[in-house]
């Protein structure tokens, strides 16, 4: 070994700080999904409007994604671990804000300043590992165990959360992220070097207004169009989201200083790898979202055991994530990423056949498949993403990619979940007889939950019927929605094998 590639090499220090770096993007993740289990204690407590329990749902990720490219550049100027650590305050006050609210006004507070904390620590955590991990090979195993913690995250939340919601308030979801904040905080300096940018530029506040006001209108009007459909206001929001981020590229390309690099785009390495992480989440959060309703709701199961069962998809996201930079060695980075997309086909195709009476062996077979390929993909994605910034524009780098996934979150929980409630309520609203009570009809025809919910109050055999045919327009939902995701990843897994099929890992 040369003395240059020996100093390439990551200590026993950064394994450590990696360590470090993960544990927050665990309770990132996991806060996007534990307050689903905890809703329905919430609700009852607080009682929060229709609206407001849209919003509560909703301002986490609304504001996660439209922060992310201000704050991976803003992390280039004042330093990444500075930024990790406010991150950490941020979060760590805003879950304590979360965990003993009194009203719908201050949890909904919580949540988008749990948001803003999530922004900041996303991008901070991915472009230090670009720093601290020098060796290709070695940079690939942090950002596979990074993958790894965050592929983990989406799937111990419901698991955490169950647990605690059987022996605990419906806040105790929250407080356990503020141990973790204060551990992180306190291990940071020791553990994790500091980066930033020695020659950053002026600062440009315009660029940051309309970076944000971008993402936040695309993000509405994504989230408008699947709960109202598409009216005024989501044809509006979006044309008002591109039109500014339209504006913010073309200063971006004429500034000295830009807050973000859009000449990477340039790059086709980087234009692809943007891509797949966008289409990675949205397979992963679009079904995520079928797997635990049709675990609680079909089969039966309570929170605490469906979040059980979905380690197993959890445990081959990580497999997938660890295992992705060694087959590296001897297959080329396209090729894998090409597979994990293929993979991910193989779980639709396989969901694709779940039926009302399958069980759980199907449905676990799919999501396995899923988990595992977005666990491969991301990993070598991410690398992609890393290596084509210079190391003092890795947190910009990062952040461009994060947000391909927060908008693939959106987009997939609007398109697959568009997909299978259009499904149900069309075969409910055919099956329900004429001159059934409207308090009866109304919610069963809205939601598989609604008509379990009014089942209970009919007498036999009515409640089994209406649970038969709501379970079966469901699956007729949930089918339509994997067969479409088959071949849009069937179709992507082909394109990015033919752009990508030559990429090995850069190396600056």
């Amino acid at each position: 070994m040369t003395h240059r590639a020996a100093e390439q090499l990551a200590t026993k220090k950064d394994w450590l700080g990696l360590a470090v770096l993960v544990v927050p993007i665990l309770v990132v993740s996991m806060d996007m999904s534990v307050l689903y289990l905890a809703l329905p204690f919430m609700t009852a407590d607080l009682e929060p409007s229709s609206n407001q329990t849209l919003w509560i749902l909703d301002i986490y990720g609304f504001l996660l994604a439209g922060l992310l490219i201000t704050m991976g550049s803003l992390g280039d100027r004042i330093g990444r671990r500075t930024l990790l650590m406010i991150g950490a305050v941020v979060f760590g006050v805003a879950s304590l804000l979360a965990t003993f609210s009194t009203s719908p006004e201050m949890l909904l507070v919580a949540r988008a300043l749990l948001g803003v904390g999530g922004a900041t620590i996303a991008p901070s955590t991915l472009s230090l590992i670009r720093n601290m991990f020098h060796d290709p090979a070695q940079r690939k195993e942090a950002i596979g165990l990074w993958t790894a913690g965050f592929a983990g995250g989406a799937a111990v939340g419901p698991v955490i959360g169950g647990v605690l919601l059987e022996h605990f308030w419906w806040g105790s979801v929250f407080l356990i992220n503020i141990p973790i904040m204060v551990l992180l905080f306190v291990a940071a300096p020791l553990l994790v070097p500091e980066f930033k940018d020695a020659d950053p530029g002026k600062f440009d506040p315009i660029s940051v207004v309309l970076a944000i006001s971008s993402m936040l209108s695309i993000v509405y009007a994504i989230k408008h169009g699947a709960q109202e459909g598409i009216d005024a206001a989501t044809i509006t929001t979006a044309v008002v989201g591109f039109a500014l981020g339209t504006v913010f590229v073309i200063r971006q390309r004429r500034a000295a200083n830009p807050l973000i690099d859009v000449t990477l785009f340039a790059e086709r390495a980087f234009s692809a790898a943007v891509v797949v992480q966008f289409l990675v989440i949205f397979a992963m959060t679009g079904f995520s979202l079928f797997a635990s309703q049709y675990l609680q709701l079909v089969v039966g199961l309570g929170p605490l055991q469906a979040g059980l069962w979905l380690l197993i998809p959890a445990v081959a996201a990580a497999a997938g994530a660890v295992l992705a930079p060694t087959l590296s060695k001897v297959i080329s980075t396209g090729t894998i990423i090409a597979g994990g997309l293929l993979f991910i086909a193989f779980g639709c195709v396989a969901m694709f056949f779940v039926a009302v009476d399958s069980g759980l062996p199907l449905l676990l077979t799919g999501m396995a498949l899923l988990t595992f390929g977005i666990g491969a993909a991301s990993t070598l994605n991410s690398d992609i993403v890393l290596t084509a910034a210079a190391p003092e524009k890795a947190g910009a780098a990062s952040a461009l990619s994060e947000t391909g996934a927060e908008l693939g979150g959106a987009v997939g929980i609007a398109i697959l979940g568009t997909i299978g409630s259009t499904v149900y309520r069309n075969r409910m609203s055919d099956a329900i007889p004429a001159g059934t009570p409207a308090d009866i009809a109304d919610p069963a025809r809205e939601t598989i939950g609604g008509a379990i919910a009014v089942a209970d109050y009919l007498p036999e055999p009515f409640a089994s019927q209406l649970t038969e045919v709501a379970d079966s327009s469901f699956i007729d939902g949930f089918e339509l929605a994997a067969g479409t995701s088959a071949v849009l990843m069937a179709v992507s897994a082909l394109a990015v094998f033919l752009l990508l099929r030559r990429q090995t890992a850069a190396v600056r």
